[in-house]
């Protein structure tokens, strides 16, 4: 790690080793909100293909796609994707030609990383495709294994679910008969498969759409914490991590590994049953404590039967009933359990809807949803945010923007609550609600909405990429449209 440790110098960051979370990125100099602290091409990477969709392999685009005539596997946009795979994917290609057509409706992008993992090993080792101290296999080798992980602190392996433990194996048996290369370990291919499971990061467009997933072995020292001083982004294929916060000299990098906007039991839960560690930052400290138990109790537990009410409820002592912890009404659990058995029913309705394309029904048992959990739910219950999100989904497909608009609108506090000044989900969701605005001729909230965005995504996305220049054009747009109405009604 010599190598690497001098690479990162000049970027003004250091590897560090601590006994409780093993390796870290830590600043050399103080970063500041928006600079970008780094940067990796992934060292292996696919898109998201299915049988429903496909993406080029090079660019991860939807647009102009031919599939590779020779494995009908892969997917290309043009020449130049094309040319800039060629290395790599002429190796795949032959061994992907030579499977029958059903052994290759097995190679699911999964399979496929890892096949490239090798061949990309391979062309390193034979100097087709250069090594450097941020791009080599050794970079693989050092991140950590759940499998290695358990056995090194003599655990009985009960943290990995046996059924996974097998299917790592029937994956690694049919990569090595893909592959047919000779002295391969397949051990080293199912723990590299469970390397994938804690060390691959998804890999999403400039709106956090999911694209693909890839390997970024120098990203994934970057450990997690649940308020993190950094933000991951991608900008195309390339992996870009940039300070949320003032981070100071000597300070450890951290961004979020899973979905913040949750409790501190659920996000340990995830982190244990995904990462197999169990977080220690300042947030998940508090856990017990009563600001904690207060936030849980809002963000997944239920409101007070009194409407006038903001009170969060909790548990009886004889576990009958839910206390108000402002007003001290009680809510029966009898009641709560049949309004959640109602809303589980309608859910199940709504989802084969939705995923059947029946659109009108899916939004009307959808509101029926939000109806029913407005009735239990705390106001800023995140379970309740989800349905808003699903129905704001449905209306914008369904061009309903007026109620899209009231459904965004009905987001925008929650989003501020639960997420942290700049987090990029909450500057999409300004950048949502701006469109909509616009759209419906609102011209002056759509400027304040857009400069909200802006200030938040100018820090986590930059300020020099396509999508990022679009939202700075739609600011002037709509603040040149209010000014020249204004000129009119004067005029006039």
């Amino acid at each position: 790690m010599e190598e690497l440790q001098a690479s990162l110098q000049p970027r003004g960051l250091t590897l560090s080793t601590f006994p409780d979370k093993g390796r870290s990125l830590l600043a050399a100099r103080d970063f500041y909100p928006g600079e970008v602290i780094i940067s990796q091409e992934p060292y292996v990477c696919v898109p998201n293909n299915s049988f429903t969709e496909s993406r080029c392999d090079g660019c991860f685009s939807k647009s102009n796609l031919k599939k590779c005539s020779a494995c009908h596997v892969v997917w290309y946009c043009g020449s130049s994707c094309q040319k800039l795979e060629w290395k790599l994917h002429r190796l795949e290609c032959q061994l992907l030609a030579k499977l029958d057509k059903e052994r290759r409706k097995s190679v699911t992008p999964t399979i496929r990383m890892m096949v490239k993992l090798y061949l990309r090993r391979k062309l390193q080792n034979e100097n087709v495709i250069p090594v450097t101290a941020m791009d080599n296999y050794n970079l693989v080798e050092a991140l950590v294994s759940p499998i290695l992980f358990s056995l090194k602190l003599e655990k009985d392996m009960s943290d990995i679910d046996e059924k996974q433990l097998l299917l790592y194996a029937q994956m690694a048996n049919l990569v090595n008969l893909i592959l047919q290369l000779p002295n391969i370990d397949i051990k080293e291919i199912a723990e590299n498969f469970s390397k994938f499971a804690c060390n691959a990061h998804t890999i999403c467009d400039s709106e956090l759409r999911s694209l693909g997933t890839g390997l970024y072995p120098v990203i994934s020292i970057i450990n997690h914490s649940c308020l993190p001083n950094a933000v991951l982004v991608f900008e195309g294929r390339l992996a870009v991590v940039r300070a949320v916060q003032h981070i100071p000299k000597d300070s450890e990098v951290s961004i979020s590994y899973v979905e913040t906007a949750a409790s501190t039991i659920t996000r340990q839960k995830t982190l244990k049953e995904q990462y197999l560690f169990t977080c220690t930052c300042v947030r998940c400290n508090k856990l017990g404590q009563y600001d904690d138990i207060k936030e849980s109790a809002i963000l997944e537990g239920y409101r007070c039967r009194d409407n006038g009410c903001s009170g969060f409820l909790l548990r009886e002592s004889d576990e009958k009933g839910f206390v108000c912890q402002q007003c001290g009404l009680i809510r029966n659990k009898e009641e709560i359990r049949k309004i959640a058995s109602d809303i589980k029913a309608l859910s199940d309705k709504a989802l084969k809807c939705s995923s059947s394309g029946n659109l009108q029904e899916a939004l009307v048992l959808y509101k029926n949803i939000e109806k029913l959990q407005k009735e239990v739910y705390h106001p800023f219950s995140i379970i309740l945010l989800r349905t808003w999100e699903k129905l704001l989904e449905i209306l914008m497909q369904l061009e309903e923007w007026k109620e899209a608009l009231a459904i965004c609108r009905l987001t925008i506090p929650v989003y501020e609550r639960v997420y942290p000044g700049f987090h990029p989900l909450l500057g999409l969701q300004y950048y949502s609600c701006g469109k909509l605005e616009w759209l419906l001729g609102e011209t002056d909230d759509a400027i304040k909405s857009f400069t909200k965005a802006v200030d938040i995504l100018r820090i986590t996305h930059g300020t020099s990429t396509p999508f990022m220049k679009e939202l700075l054009m739609k600011l002037e747009e709509a603040r040149a449209e209010a000014s020249f109405k204004l000129s009119s009604r004067e005029d006039s």
